[in-house]
């Protein structure tokens, strides 16, 4: 299972992005797909999940400005940034849980993607 990152870049504040996570590969059951992010020397934070049923948690830093969404059918997660801050700036990660006949599980990371907020 490979998990890759990407729509990152650069935007000044009160802008968007849109982040995607694609898992290629072979794989049981994706049970859930997170976004984290990780600023220079602070540790990973996490920012927002949905699980395979489609319900959604968010970082109370992030709610209301950012929306998690799912395509089972391209394997993809989406994470749409709105009224973006200088304290978004960071590498996002995806971070995806596999489950095996409902008794293993497997996590696997994306290698990030970077997302900077300055005028």
């Amino acid at each position: 299972v490979q998990v890759v990152e990407s729509g990152g870049g650069s935007v000044q504040p009160g802008g968007s992005l849109r982040l995607s996570c694609v898992v290629f590969g072979s794989y049981f059951s994706i049970t859930s797909m997170s976004w984290y992010r990780q600023d220079q020397g602070k540790q990973r934070e996490f920012v927002a999940r949905v699980d395979s049923g489609d319900s959604t948690y968010y970082a109370d830093s992030v709610k209301g400005r950012f929306t998690i969404s799912r395509d089972s059918a391209k394997n993809t997660a989406y994470l749409q940034m709105n009224n973006l801050n200088s304290e978004d700036t960071a590498v996002y990660f995806c971070h995806v849980v596999e489950t095996v006949l409902a008794i293993n599980t497997y996590k696997y990371w994306g290698q990030g993607t970077q997302v900077s907020v300055s005028s």
